[in-house]
Formats: C-alpha cells, structure tokens, sequence
C-alpha cells in the first residue's frame, strides 16, 4: 500500500540524510503536492499526506531510530498523527507554513484567530431601452443586502454589552496541542475560531451581528453597453467579515428589444421597405434611426435585398473607440391589389418591356431559348421508339 512505502523513499533521501536534508526534501514535497496548487487531484493530497507522515517520523530522532530498526512495524501503537483529514497537516505544521521551512511559499497560510475575508457580492439587474443603451443613462436601482445590526453596531452581543474573549483559546480563535516536536493547532470549539463569546445575544439580530435592509443607489451606466454587461457599485455588497471589506453590487444590464433596429455588436440593422417605382426610379424614403427618422436617398434600379450602409448611425464603443454604422435592408414590395389605372399603366409598362428589353433580360431568354432549340433540334437517336409508340 502507498503508505507502507518506505519513508526515506518518499521524501528521496538516502538512509544517512542529515535532519537538514530530510526537511529541505520535504519542504519541496510539500510544495510540489500542497492541494492549492493541485485542487481536485487526489493522487497528490495522497502524497501530500504520505510526505507528512514520513517527515514526521524521520525528523524525529527517537522515531527514526525505531524505524530504521524495525521498519513500520517499530511504529505501531506510537505517537505519530494519522493525518486522515487534510486540515490535521496544516494544523500540525501550522508554525511552519507561516514562515518556518515552508519560507514564504505559504506565507498566507492558516494562522491563529479568525481571518478577515471581503464581503459577499450582491447582484440587480438593470433594463435599458436601445436608446439609453447608446447616449449612457443615471438610474436608481434597488437591492437587498445585509447590513452591520445598528443595535449592536454589528457585534452581536446585546446593547450595553460586549463580546468576551474567548476563555477556551485565550482569544486566539485556535487551539494548540503539542506532541513531540509538532504542534497540532485546531479551531477553537468554543469560539469556532472567532476569538471571543457572546454571553448576552442582540434582540434585533439574534447576536448574527447583521439584518436584511432594502437598498436604493444610484448607478451611471457609461454610453455603449450591451446586454449582460455588469456595471460595479463598489463597496455596496455584503459586510465583511472579522473587519474584512465589503463585497460589491454588480448591475447586469438588459437592452429592451427595439421595434425597428437589430443590434449586431456596435452595428445596427433594420429592413426598410420600397415601392416597385421607387426602386425603379429612386426615391428619398425615411429610415429609423436612435434619434428618429432621416432621409435617405434610394438610388434607380436597387434590387430588393441590397443593403445600404450609413456610416455613424450605429452604437458607440463604450470604451469610446469610435461608433459603429447603420445597415440598412432594402426590401422590395410587390402590390396586391392595383387600382384600375395602375393596372393600365403597368400593362403599358409591360408592353414597352416586350418591345425594349433591358440587355440583361435579352440575355436571359436568348439563352433560354438556345437550350430549347438546342433539345428540339438534337438528332433522334436510331433505332429510338416514340414515348407514344409501341413495339411490334
């Protein structure tokens, strides 16, 4: 099994290693293996935990000796830590991942008493129309956050009073037991590693040190946004604990869908359509756009489908790196219904075409009629029988 290997084979020292060698071997074991670097893996906590146990047993002369007389079996019934939980390690060798043979590779490691952390993040959503999106807008935006009990100003412990030190750990929030030359250090049961007790909890909070309060503030979302976007309020979050910052707010935008224009990154899209004349004979039609309609000039003989850009009529970069354009898809519309008179002219129209087709309509029949006239005039193969015949 892997923890019946043997120890100097572990740590890969020979069996006259010097106390000095056999520390600096393990020290880069547990740099190579430590779980913050190797999250999930569990092949290398098993040798993070294999690590310890030997470092533990051959930095210890009088263990040493055992061992090297009588292998594993010297150690039986001794009073060396199993390290079955991953914490038992860091615990043991508390003093040591602070500044001892691990230097200040793990500098930020467990420590005594209980650790300020930042506050948990707090999210709102915010619903802009295409337009506020484009020019930037102020909006108030409402959330709900924990906040320090004003009761208690956020200690928990019941006005007039205060916590007390912990008694069980001295106010250190861990718990220290030594054996042999290690030290175990664990969290404090009394306190849960907070150092101090409530003897007397807030009414208003329950000795929480924290209540929900409804929150309103006011947020600018910058000009250019898109949808998913999240805009910080710093600071605006859940309070943080053992004197820790405060989290943040995060307002994640929404755009409205727009009745005319598509949003395409920082381009803008929409479907305009013409008459047949006009497209025929070019017009001025009115386009949407962010700030209202505008003319735009339609040129003599677009086809339905062609797209018409327009430079500086999209969305601006919100890092402000220019604006982008207006595509605009012409889409040509065929009448259902004509009037008597638009019927007569169309009917002109038609029988000018007939007389006067434009070339690339003359080239379309030409061709068609070659391929015809090429099939009607291909030579019957002999010995063929008509479709309509039968054989003898």
């Amino acid at each position: 099994m892997v923890d019946q290997r043997d120890y100097y084979e572990v740590l890969g020292v020979e069996r006259r290693a010097t106390s000095a060698q056999i520390t600096d071997a393990y020290r880069k074991l547990a740099i190579r293996f430590h779980p913050d670097k190797n999250p999930g893996d569990a092949d290398a906590a098993a040798r993070f935990k294999e690590a310890a146990r030997a470092f533990e047993v051959l930095s210890d002369a009088d263990l040493r000796t055992r061992y090297d007389r009588y292998g594993h079996a010297g150690l039986q019934g001794g009073r060396q830590h199993d390290f079955n939980d991953m914490g038992d390690i860091f615990e043991a060798f508390g003093d040591l991942f602070g500044g001892g043979i691990f230097g200040d590779a793990f500098a930020g490691g467990r420590k005594r008493g209980a650790r300020a952390r930042k506050g948990r993040d707090v999210f709102c959503q915010v619903s802009l129309s295409l337009l506020e999106a484009a020019r930037g807008v102020t909006r108030t935006v409402e959330f709900d956050r924990h906040e320090a009990c004003g009761a208690c100003d956020g200690s928990g412990a019941k006005k007039g009073t205060k916590p007390q030190t912990c008694e069980y750990c001295g106010g250190q929030g861990q718990v220290i037991q030594t054996a042999g030359v290690f030290r175990l250090q664990t969290t404090c049961p009394a306190c849960r590693g907070a150092g101090s007790v409530i003897r007397e909890k807030c009414a208003e909070c329950g000795g929480e040190g924290i209540t929900e309060e409804h929150v309103e503030r006011r947020v600018t979302i910058p000009a250019g946004v898109d949808r998913d976007v999240r805009v910080r309020l710093a600071g605006e979050g859940e309070p943080g604990g053992s004197g820790g910052p405060p989290g943040d707010c995060y307002c994640v935008i929404e755009i409205e869908e727009h009745p005319f224009l598509k949003r395409d990154g920082r381009d803008l899209h929409c479907e305009v359509p013409v008459s047949f004349t006009q497209a025929a004979l070019g017009a001025t039609v009115d386009v949407p756009t962010l700030d209202g309609p505008k003319p735009l000039q339609v040129e003599r003989g677009i086809q339905s489908g062609d797209v018409i850009r327009v430079r500086g009529l999209g969305m601006p970069e919100v890092r402000g790196r220019g604006i982008g354009d207006l595509h605009v898809h012409v889409q040509v519309e065929v009448p259902r219904t004509l009037s008597p008179k638009a019927e007569d002219l169309l009917r002109q129209l038609a029988a000018e075409e007939q007389a006067s087709v434009s070339p690339r309509r003359s080239s379309f029949f030409a061709r068609l009629a070659e391929y015809f006239q090429g099939k009607d005039s291909s030579p019957a193969t002999e010995g063929s029988d008509s479709p309509n015949q039968e054989r003898p």
